[in-house]
């Protein structure tokens, strides 16, 4: 006679753990690459998953998030990220000065 084994009781863990973890796009416009990540934690370990895959020097890229630039302390809540969103990554740009 207990409502533990109700439908809505067993769905509130999953609910939470939804809202722990979001999936986040990573692009360099050739290459998508999703990662499942806590909200948490640093955006240093996606960057360096990222450049590992894709055989990046960190130090020679730059990622971006809604045109400002990430830092590897950033986490998607400071950050306030939402599921789905997208970082860019571009390559870092050195000197362009003209003559």
């Amino acid at each position: 006679m207990s409502d533990a084994g109700t439908p809505s009781a067993a769905s509130k863990p999953e609910d939470a753990q939804q809202a722990e973890h979001l999936n986040i796009k990573v692009t360099d416009n050739n290459n998508e690459v999703f990662f499942k990540i806590k909200r948490t934690t640093a955006l240093k370990k996606l960057m360096d998953a990222f450049c590992d895959r894709q055989g990046k020097s960190p130090a020679s890229v730059r990622f971006l998030f809604d045109g400002q630039r990430v830092n590897p302390t950033d986490n998607p809540e400071s950050l306030e990220m939402a599921d789905g969103d997208t970082l860019e990554v571009h390559q870092e740009q050195v000197g362009g000065g003209t003559a």
